[in-house]
Protein backbone atom coordinates (compact mmCIF):
# COMPACT_ATOMS: atom_id res chain seq x y z
CA UNK A 1 0.00 0.00 0.00
CA UNK A 2 2.92 2.35 0.66
CA UNK A 3 3.96 2.17 -2.98
CA UNK A 4 0.74 3.57 -4.42
CA UNK A 5 1.05 7.15 -3.04
CA UNK A 6 4.65 7.22 -4.28
CA UNK A 7 3.51 6.14 -7.74
CA UNK A 8 0.79 8.78 -7.76
CA UNK A 9 3.40 11.41 -6.83
CA UNK A 10 5.54 10.30 -9.76
CA UNK A 11 2.65 10.61 -12.19
CA UNK A 12 2.00 14.17 -11.06
CA UNK A 13 5.38 15.30 -12.40
CA UNK A 14 5.21 16.92 -15.81
CA UNK A 15 7.58 15.82 -18.56
CA UNK A 16 9.77 18.87 -17.98
CA UNK A 17 9.80 18.35 -14.19
CA UNK A 18 10.81 14.72 -14.59
CA UNK A 19 13.54 15.62 -17.04
CA UNK A 20 14.84 18.31 -14.68
CA UNK A 21 14.83 15.84 -11.79
CA UNK A 22 16.89 13.33 -13.76
CA UNK A 23 19.36 15.98 -14.89
CA UNK A 24 19.77 17.21 -11.29
CA UNK A 25 20.63 13.70 -10.16
CA UNK A 26 22.99 13.33 -13.08
CA UNK A 27 24.82 16.57 -12.31
CA UNK A 28 25.48 15.37 -8.76
CA UNK A 29 26.72 11.92 -9.80
CA UNK A 30 28.87 13.08 -12.71
CA UNK A 31 30.44 15.70 -10.46
CA UNK A 32 31.36 13.07 -7.90
CA UNK A 33 32.66 10.39 -10.27
CA UNK A 34 34.28 10.01 -13.68
CA UNK A 35 31.95 9.34 -16.60
CA UNK A 36 32.69 5.59 -16.76
CA UNK A 37 31.93 5.14 -13.04
CA UNK A 38 28.40 6.57 -13.20
CA UNK A 39 25.75 3.90 -13.76
CA UNK A 40 22.41 4.72 -15.34
CA UNK A 41 20.79 2.25 -12.96
CA UNK A 42 22.00 4.37 -10.04
CA UNK A 43 20.57 7.54 -11.57
CA UNK A 44 17.19 5.81 -11.97
CA UNK A 45 17.35 4.43 -8.43
CA UNK A 46 18.04 7.83 -6.85
CA UNK A 47 15.30 9.47 -8.94
CA UNK A 48 12.86 6.72 -8.02
CA UNK A 49 12.10 5.74 -11.62
CA UNK A 50 12.66 2.70 -13.77
CA UNK A 51 15.69 2.44 -16.02
CA UNK A 52 13.29 2.18 -18.95
CA UNK A 53 11.72 5.54 -18.10
CA UNK A 54 15.12 7.20 -17.92
CA UNK A 55 15.97 5.79 -21.35
CA UNK A 56 12.67 7.16 -22.61
CA UNK A 57 14.00 10.66 -21.88
CA UNK A 58 17.65 9.97 -22.78
CA UNK A 59 18.25 7.08 -25.22
CA UNK A 60 21.89 6.53 -24.19
CA UNK A 61 24.22 7.39 -21.34
CA UNK A 62 26.11 9.66 -23.74
CA UNK A 63 22.89 11.56 -24.49
CA UNK A 64 22.21 11.87 -20.76
CA UNK A 65 25.64 13.27 -19.94
CA UNK A 66 25.50 15.64 -22.91
CA UNK A 67 22.14 16.92 -21.63
CA UNK A 68 23.63 17.46 -18.15
CA UNK A 69 26.51 19.45 -19.64
CA UNK A 70 24.12 21.48 -21.82
CA UNK A 71 21.89 22.27 -18.84
CA UNK A 72 24.77 23.56 -16.76
CA UNK A 73 26.14 25.61 -19.66
CA UNK A 74 22.79 27.31 -20.26
CA UNK A 75 22.38 28.03 -16.57
CA UNK A 76 25.77 29.74 -16.37
CA UNK A 77 25.04 31.82 -19.47
CA UNK A 78 21.75 33.03 -17.99
CA UNK A 79 23.46 34.02 -14.76
CA UNK A 80 26.13 36.05 -16.52
CA UNK A 81 24.07 37.55 -19.36
CA UNK A 82 25.20 41.02 -20.46
CA UNK A 83 23.04 44.02 -19.56
CA UNK A 84 22.87 46.71 -22.28
CA UNK A 85 24.03 50.16 -21.23
CA UNK A 86 25.94 49.06 -18.14
CA UNK A 87 29.74 49.74 -18.14
CA UNK A 88 31.72 46.60 -18.81
CA UNK A 89 33.76 46.84 -15.58
CA UNK A 90 30.54 46.87 -13.57
CA UNK A 91 29.12 44.04 -15.66
CA UNK A 92 32.18 41.88 -15.15
CA UNK A 93 32.09 42.39 -11.38
CA UNK A 94 28.35 41.72 -11.18
CA UNK A 95 28.61 38.76 -13.52
CA UNK A 96 31.45 37.24 -11.52
CA UNK A 97 29.47 37.65 -8.31
CA UNK A 98 26.55 35.78 -9.86
CA UNK A 99 28.83 33.17 -11.38
CA UNK A 100 30.70 32.47 -8.15
CA UNK A 101 27.41 32.29 -6.29
CA UNK A 102 26.39 29.59 -8.75
CA UNK A 103 29.69 27.77 -8.27
CA UNK A 104 29.16 27.74 -4.50
CA UNK A 105 25.54 26.58 -4.56
CA UNK A 106 25.81 24.24 -7.58
CA UNK A 107 29.29 22.82 -7.06
CA UNK A 108 28.23 19.41 -8.38
CA UNK A 109 26.87 20.85 -11.60
CA UNK A 110 29.92 23.05 -12.10
CA UNK A 111 32.27 20.10 -11.68
CA UNK A 112 30.13 17.99 -14.01
CA UNK A 113 30.21 20.66 -16.70
CA UNK A 114 33.98 21.00 -16.59
CA UNK A 115 34.54 17.27 -16.35
CA UNK A 116 33.09 16.99 -19.84
CA UNK A 117 36.39 17.92 -21.46
CA UNK A 118 37.91 14.76 -20.01
CA UNK A 119 35.09 12.58 -21.31
CA UNK A 120 36.15 10.43 -24.23
CA UNK A 121 33.00 10.99 -26.25
CA UNK A 122 33.24 13.54 -29.10
CA UNK A 123 29.57 14.55 -28.77
CA UNK A 124 29.98 15.41 -25.09
CA UNK A 125 33.20 17.34 -25.69
CA UNK A 126 31.51 19.28 -28.48
CA UNK A 127 28.65 20.34 -26.17
CA UNK A 128 31.22 21.45 -23.61
CA UNK A 129 33.25 23.44 -26.12
CA UNK A 130 30.13 25.09 -27.49
CA UNK A 131 29.30 26.19 -23.95
CA UNK A 132 32.72 27.77 -23.47
CA UNK A 133 32.49 29.43 -26.89
CA UNK A 134 29.12 30.92 -25.90
CA UNK A 135 30.66 32.34 -22.72
CA UNK A 136 33.48 33.82 -24.79
CA UNK A 137 31.01 35.45 -27.19
CA UNK A 138 29.02 36.83 -24.28
CA UNK A 139 32.07 38.56 -22.80
CA UNK A 140 33.16 39.91 -26.18
CA UNK A 141 29.66 41.24 -26.83
CA UNK A 142 29.65 43.05 -23.47
CA UNK A 143 32.99 44.66 -24.32
CA UNK A 144 31.80 45.68 -27.79
CA UNK A 145 28.59 47.22 -26.41
CA UNK A 146 30.39 49.50 -23.92
CA UNK A 147 31.62 52.76 -25.53
CA UNK A 148 34.04 53.24 -22.64
CA UNK A 149 35.76 49.92 -23.17
CA UNK A 150 37.69 51.03 -26.26
CA UNK A 151 40.80 52.02 -24.34
CA UNK A 152 40.75 48.71 -22.50
CA UNK A 153 40.58 46.30 -25.38
CA UNK A 154 43.24 45.01 -27.74
CA UNK A 155 42.83 44.23 -31.43
CA UNK A 156 40.10 41.61 -32.07
CA UNK A 157 42.29 38.49 -32.55
CA UNK A 158 44.35 39.25 -29.45
CA UNK A 159 41.21 40.08 -27.49
CA UNK A 160 39.55 36.78 -28.39
CA UNK A 161 42.66 34.89 -27.38
CA UNK A 162 42.90 36.81 -24.10
CA UNK A 163 39.27 36.11 -23.20
CA UNK A 164 39.65 32.43 -24.09
CA UNK A 165 42.74 32.15 -21.92
CA UNK A 166 41.02 33.99 -19.09
CA UNK A 167 38.08 31.55 -19.15
CA UNK A 168 40.52 28.67 -18.70
CA UNK A 169 42.17 30.55 -15.83
CA UNK A 170 38.82 31.23 -14.15
CA UNK A 171 37.72 27.60 -14.42
CA UNK A 172 40.98 26.43 -12.86
CA UNK A 173 40.64 28.96 -10.03
CA UNK A 174 37.04 27.98 -9.30
CA UNK A 175 37.75 24.23 -9.30
CA UNK A 176 40.65 24.79 -6.91
CA UNK A 177 38.51 27.07 -4.75
CA UNK A 178 35.87 24.35 -4.41
CA UNK A 179 38.50 21.90 -3.22
CA UNK A 180 40.26 24.33 -0.88
CA UNK A 181 37.96 27.28 -0.09
CA UNK A 182 40.57 29.38 1.67
CA UNK A 183 39.50 32.63 -0.02
CA UNK A 184 36.18 34.42 0.27
CA UNK A 185 33.93 34.81 -2.75
CA UNK A 186 34.86 38.49 -2.91
CA UNK A 187 38.57 37.67 -2.96
CA UNK A 188 38.10 35.13 -5.76
CA UNK A 189 35.94 37.64 -7.66
CA UNK A 190 38.57 40.36 -7.41
CA UNK A 191 41.32 37.95 -8.44
CA UNK A 192 39.41 36.88 -11.55
CA UNK A 193 38.38 40.44 -12.44
CA UNK A 194 41.97 41.71 -12.18
CA UNK A 195 43.16 38.82 -14.34
CA UNK A 196 40.58 39.64 -17.03
CA UNK A 197 41.24 43.37 -17.13
CA UNK A 198 44.95 42.69 -17.13
CA UNK A 199 44.57 40.31 -20.07
CA UNK A 200 42.46 42.65 -22.21
CA UNK A 201 44.28 45.92 -21.54
CA UNK A 202 46.33 47.24 -24.40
Amino acid sequence: MAVEPQQRARRRLTTEERREQLLSVGSRLFAQKPYDDVWIERVAEIAGVSRGLLYHYFPTKRDFFAAVVQRESERMLRLTAAVPGVPVREQITTGLDAFLGYVETHAHGFRAFHRAEAAGDPQVREVYREGLAAQERQILAALAADPGAGELTQDPPALRLAVRGWLAFMVAVCLEWLEEPGLTREQVRDLCAKALFGAITR
